[in-house]
C-alpha cells in the first residue's frame, strides 16, 4: 500500500475504547449509510470496516488493518487525494455512491482547542453516477442525466407519471409526462445515468421489473417533500420567483417530479448551487415513440454489447464539439413529429449543404470552441479551475468569430439566424478580460496557483516577486543601504534565532547605535568584530517574504473568485451560447455527412407515404465502405395504395445471409433520420410522419427471468400489435419461426391479419414460411418483395437486391454449406430434403391452408437434387505446377486446359 502522511489523531490503536478520530468518522458514516466514504486524512481519502472491503476489491488496492473497535479488527484502505479521481471513476462505474469528506478546519484551529482535539470534517459533496461534475470523470459526449421520476393519480386504476431530467453538468432542465404504458420507452429515450424514484413506486409490483431491466442506476429515495403544495414551494424556493407561470405550464406529476430532482441535487450537492435552467417541458406528443426493445434491435446510439461503436450514432457523428456530439445524440434518440421542427432542422443543413466554403470555414471555427456548458458548471459548483476560465474565453472567442462570419449571409435559415444572434450577444469584454487575467500554460486545480499573468496584478507581481526572488530583492536592499550609509562591508544575512539582520564592521557598528542612525537602524546583538540591526523596512520585508507564498496564493484564488463570478453573471449567455455552437455545428456536421456519402433531403409531411428510392443502410454501408466493397440499394414502398385506408404491408422472403434484416433496419433506420431533421442515404425519399416505431428483429432469450427466445419475441409482438397505430412504422422479422410449424404459420398468419386490418400500419415483415405470400391475393394493402438470389454448380450467390415477387425456396442447405457444415451432412440433408418433398406429408399442410378461408397456398414439389459434376478443368489446373515444368510443357498445359474448358 502506498505510504501515507495522515494525521495522528490518538491513532485508532490498540485502545479499545473510541478515539476521537473514530467517533468523528463513524458519526459522519451513519449520517450516510447507503455511500462510501472517503474520509480525509491528511494527503489519503481513507475508508474503514465494509467500506474498506467493498473498496479493496472493486480497486484493487491493499486492504489493511490497525488497532480494533470493539473488538473488531479496523480494516482500512486509502488512496491519494491527487489521484482521487481515477478511484471515483472506477466506483461510481460500479454503481457505488460514494461520499466525499473533507477538513472543513485548519489543524493549527483544531490544536487551540487541545492537542487531542480532531479537526473538523463533513461531507462535502456525495458522488452519484448522475451527480458527477469532473471532466476526467465524464463522457464529453453523452449527456450525464440525472432522472426523477413521479407519480399523480389521473383517475381510478390510472397514473400519470411526471419526469424531470436534469443534468448539472449544463444546467439543462427538461420535464415530460407519461402513461405507465409509456414509461419504459420515455426511459429509454433519455438514457439517464442515474434515476431516482419515491419509495413507493420503486416497491410497485407492476414496475419491478421495468427498474431490474433499466440500465442506469435506480435509487429509491423517500416521497416526502415533493408531494403537492411542498413540491411547488421547494420550485419557486430553488428559483427564488413567486409563480411557476414563466417557466411554462406543468402537471402535478411533472412538478412532483422536478422537485424530486430539486430535493436530490441539493442533497448531493450540499452547499454548492448548480446553475441548472429553468425547467421546460419536452412534450412526449412531439417525439416519435420508440420503446426500449426497438432501440436496442436498431442499435441507434450503441449497439446491443452496450458499445457506441457500431451503431446508427457512430455512423453520422461528424460534429467537433463535446456539446454538438450530445446534441447529435439527444436528437437520435428523441426523433421529432413536429413538422416545423423537422423542416427548420433540414433547412439549417440545407444552408450548410448549398455553401461547401461556409462549411469548412464555420467547422475550423467550431474547432476551437470548447465546452463552455460543462465549465460553466462546474464555477458555478465551486469545482471549476483556471482551465475552465480558459474554457469560457475561448468559447466566447470562437462564437463571436462564428457570429461574424454567418452575419454576412443574406439567406440565412431561422435556427442559423437565431443562433448567431445568440453568439452574438456574448459580452467580448469578458472574453478579453479573462485573456488579460490568465496565463498561456495553466494548472488543473486552482490550488496550485501561477494561472494569473503577469502585469494583470501589480499586488501579485510582488508578492511572486518575494517568493521567488528574495535574493535579489535582498540584495537590491543590501545595495541600497550600503550606498546611502557609506559601509560598503554592509551585509544583510539570515538565521532562524534573528531571522534576516544587518552586519556591518564593529566601527561602523557604533556610529549606527548613535543618532541620527539609530533612528533607523535597531541594535540586535554585538559580535566580535561585527554588529547586528535591522531596520522597520527589512522586519515588513521579512514578513514580506515569510508569508508571500501564502498571500500570492491568496490574492491568486481572490482574483480568480473575482473572474468566476463575472463569468456567472454572464451565465445565461453563456448557456445560450453554447447551445447555439451545438445547434450549429450540429447543422453543419450533418451537412458535411450528407455532401461526403451523397445522402439526400426527404420530404417529410403529414400523408401517409412511405417512399424511398436507393435506400441504403448507414451502418452496414459504412463498414463496407472500409473494405472498399460497395452497398447494394434497394427501393421500398409502404404508401397506401390509391384509395386504400391504411399503410401498405410488404411480405420480404428469402434465403438468410440473403439481406432481410438489413433490408428492414435500413428503412427504420431512414425514417429515424428523416424525423431527427438529417439528410437521410436515399436517392430520393418522401415519408409520412411517424409517430411511433417498432422493430422485431433478431432473437434473445432471457433466462434471468425465465423467458426463452420464443417468449421474448411474443412479449415484443403483443406490444406491437397492442400499441401500432394507423401512422406508425412496423418491422417484423420471422415471427413465429420459434415454435412447431403450425404454431409458428398460424401465429405470424393472425399478426399479419391484426396488422392489415386493426392496426392498418406501415409494416415491413420478413418470412421463411412462404404460405404467407398468397396473402396478397386476398389482403388488399399486402404486397410481396423477395431477396434475388442465384445458383453456380450448387452454391448460392447473394446479389442483395430487392424484388416484387415471392421467394420459392429458403436455401437453406446452401447456406449450411457456406457456414461449413461437414460435408457429409450436407449431402444427407439433400437427400433428406428431396424425399420430404417428394413425399405425401406435405400434403396436411396444404389441406389445412385450403380450408382456411383467406387463401390457398400452393405446394412446391421439387425434383431431388442432382450429385455435382466432375470438375475436370478445376481438376487439371491443379496439377499444372508452373515452377517446375519447361517451355514446351507449359505450351501443352496450356492447350490442355483450352480444350477442357472448351468442352
Amino acid at each position: 500500500m502506498l505510504k501515507r502522511t495522515a494525521e495522528d489523531e490518538n491513532g485508532a490503536g490498540a485502545a479499545e475504547k473510541v478515539t476521537p478520530m473514530m467517533a468523528q468518522y463513524l458519526e459522519i458514516k451513519a449520517a450516510n449509510p447507503d455511500c462510501l466514504l472517503f474520509y480525509r486524512m491528511g494527503d489519503f481519502y481513507e475508508l474503514f470496516f465494509e467500506d474498506a472491503e467493498i473498496a479493496s476489491r472493486a480497486l484493487g488496492i491493499v486492504l489493511t488493518k490497525r488497532g480494533k473497535h470493539r473488538g473488531e479488527d479496523i480494516r482500512m484502505c486509502g488512496v491519494p487525494v491527487e489521484r482521487a479521481n481515477d478511484y471515483l471513476q472506477r466506483l461510481i462505474g460500479l454503481g457505488h455512491r460514494v461520499a466525499v469528506c473533507e477538513q472543513i478546519e485548519d489543524p493549527a484551529e483544531a490544536k487551540k482547542r487541545g492537542s487531542k482535539s480532531v479537526v473538523r470534517r463533513d461531507v462535502v459533496r456525495l458522488v452519484t453516477p448522475g451527480t458527477v461534475t469532473e471532466e476526467a470523470l465524464l463522457d464529453p459526449s453523452r449527456a450525464s442525466l440525472l432522472v426523477a421520476v413521479a407519480r399523480t393519480r389521473a383517475g381510478e386504476n390510472l397514473w400519470s407519471y411526471g419526469l424531470a431530467a436534469v443534468d448539472i453538468t449544463t444546467g439543462a432542465f427538461s420535464l415530460s409526462e407519461t402513461q405507465q404504458a409509456g414509461l419504459g420507452a420515455e426511459l429509454a429515450r433519455l438514457d439517464a445515468k442515474e434515476i431516482v424514484v419515491p419509495d413507493s413506486i420503486f416497491d410497485d409490483p407492476e414496475l419491478k421489473a421495468l427498474w431490474r431491466e433499466i440500465r442506469a442506476s435506480v435509487t429509491p429515495i423517500p416521497r416526502e417533500g415533493f408531494d403537492g403544495a411542498s413540491a411547488e414551494r421547494r420550485l419557486l424556493d430553488f428559483y427564488g420567483v413567486s409563480t411557476l407561470d414563466g417557466f411554462g405550464r406543468f402537471s402535478r406529476a411533472q412538478i412532483a417530479a422536478a422537485a424530486a430532482a430539486i430535493v436530490y441535487v441539493e442533497r448531493t450537492q450540499k452547499a454548492a448551487r448548480p446553475a441548472l435552467s429553468p425547467p421546460g417541458e419536452s412534450s412526449a406528443e412531439n417525439v416519435l415513440r420508440i420503446d426500449a426493445a426497438t432501440r436496442a434491435n436498431l442499435e441507434l446510439t450503441r449497439t446491443l454489447s452496450g458499445q457506441r461503436e457500431g451503431s446508427l450514432l457512430a455512423a453520422i457523428d461528424r460534429t467537433l464539439t463535446p456539446g454538438g456530439g450530445r446534441l447529435i445524440a439527444e436528437r437520435l434518440a428523441g426523433p421529432l413529429t413536429d413538422l416545423a421542427l423537422i423542416h427548420a432542422r433540414q433547412d439549417s443543413i440545407t444552408f450548410f449543404v448549398g455553401d461547401a466554403n461556409l462549411r469548412e470555414e464555420t467547422r475550423r471555427r467550431l474547432k476551437a470552441a470548447p465546452d463552455g456548458a460543462r465549465a460553466l458548471s462546474r464555477i458555478a459548483l465551486d469545482r471549476g479551475g483556471p482551465r475552465d476560465l480558459a474554457a469560457i474565453r475561448d468559447m466566447v472567442d470562437a462564437a463571436r468569430d462564428l457570429a461574424d462570419i454567418l452575419s454576412d449571409r443574406i439567406e440565412i435559415p431561422a435556427e442559423i439566424k437565431a443562433a448567431a444572434n445568440d453568439l452574438r450577444a456574448l459580452d467580448p469584454d469578458m472574453a478579453g478580460r479573462l485573456a488579460a487575467a490568465l496565463r498561456d500554460e495553466l494548472p488543473l486545480m486552482k490550488r496550485d496557483g501561477g494561472f494569473v499573468r503577469e502585469g494583470f496584478e501589480p499586488a501579485l507581481d510582488e508578492l511572486r516577486d518575494l517568493r521567488d526572488e528574495s535574493r535579489r530583492v535582498i540584495a537590491a536592499l543590501q545595495a541600497r543601504l550600503a550606498e546611502e550609509t557609506g559601509v560598503r562591508q554592509l551585509r544583510i544575512k539570515h538565521n532562524n534565532f534573528l531571522g534576516y539582520f544587518i552586519e556591518v564592521p564593529q566601527a561602523a557598528g557604533e556610529q549606527f547605535a548613535r543618532p541620527p542612525l539609530n533612528a533607523t537602524f535597531i541594535h540586535r546583538q554585538t559580535m566580535q568584530g561585527a554588529m547586528r540591526f535591522s531596520t522597520t523596512e527589512l522586519g515588513e520585508l521579512e514578513q514580506k517574504i515569510a508569508s508571500a507564498a501564502d498571500r500570492a496564493l491568496s490574492l491568486e484564488l481572490s482574483i480568480f473568485g473575482d473572474l468566476a463570478n463575472m463569468v456567472l453573471r454572464e451565465g445565461d449567455a453563456i448557456k445560450r451560447a453554447a447551445q447555439a455552437l451545438c445547434a450549429i455545428d450540429v447543422a453543419a456536421a450533418l451537412a458535411h455527412l450528407a455532401d461526403d456519402l451523397g445522402w439526400t433531403r426527404p420530404l417529410v409531411d403529414d400523408s401517409r407515404a412511405f417512399a424511398i428510392a436507393g435506400g441504403r443502410h448507414p451502418v452496414v454501408e459504412a463498414a463496407l465502405r472500409k473494405d472498399g466493397e460497395p452497398f447494394v440499394a434497394n427501393d421500398s414502398d409502404l404508401s397506401s395504395p390509391s384509395g386504400a385506408d391504411g399503410g401498405r404491408i410488404l411480405l420480404v422472403t428469402g434465403p438468410n445471409m440473403a439481406g432481410k434484416s438489413t433490408y428492414l433496419r435500413q428503412n427504420a433506420l431512414i425514417a429515424v433520420l428523416a424525423q431527427m431533421g438529417a439528410y437521410v442515404p436515399a436517392r430520393d425519399a418522401r415519408l409520412g410522419v411517424v409517430d411511433r416505431l417498432f422493430s422485431r428483429v433478431g432473437a434473445a432469450d432471457d433466462l434471468a427471468r425465465g423467458r426463452s427466445t420464443f417468449m421474448v419475441e411474443m412479449i415484443e409482438t403483443a406490444a406491437i400489435l397492442n400499441q401500432a397505430t394507423g401512422r406508425s412504422l412496423v418491422i417484423l422479422d420471422e415471427i413465429g419461426r420459434g415454435t412447431a410449424t403450425f404454431d409458428g404459420l398460424s401465429i405470424a398468419w393472425a399478426t399479419i391479419e391484426h396488422l392489415h386490418e386493426i392496426n392498418r400500419c406501415r409494416a415491413l415483415f420478413a418470412t421463411h414460411f412462404h404460405e404467407l405470400t398468397q396473402l396478397a391475393k386476398k389482403l388488399p394493402r399486402i404486397a410481396n418483395a423477395t431477396m434475388r438470389v442465384t445458383e453456380f454448380e450448387g452454391d448460392v450467390v447473394f446479389l442483395h437486391e430487392v424484388t416484387s415477387g415471392a421467394a420459392d425456396r429458403s436455401y437453406g442447405i446452401q447456406v449450411a454449406k457456406l457456414a461449413g457444415l461437414p460435408a457429409s451432412v450436407v449431402e444427407r440433408a439433400r437427400t433428406l430434403l428431396s424425399e420430404l418433398e417428394a413425399t405425401e406429408r406435405a400434403r396436411p399442410v396444404k389441406d389445412l391452408i385450403d380450408d382456411l378461408p383467406l387463401f390457398a397456398a400452393q405446394v412446391r414439389q421439387v425434383a431431388p437434387a442432382t450429385p455435382e459434376k466432375k470438375d475436370e478443368l478445376r481438376e487439371a489446373l491443379t496439377d499444372v505446377h508452373p515452377d517446375e515444368m519447361t517451355p514446351r510443357e507449359a505450351l501443352e498445359a496450356l492447350y490442355k486446359l483450352k480444350g477442357l474448358a472448351a468442352k
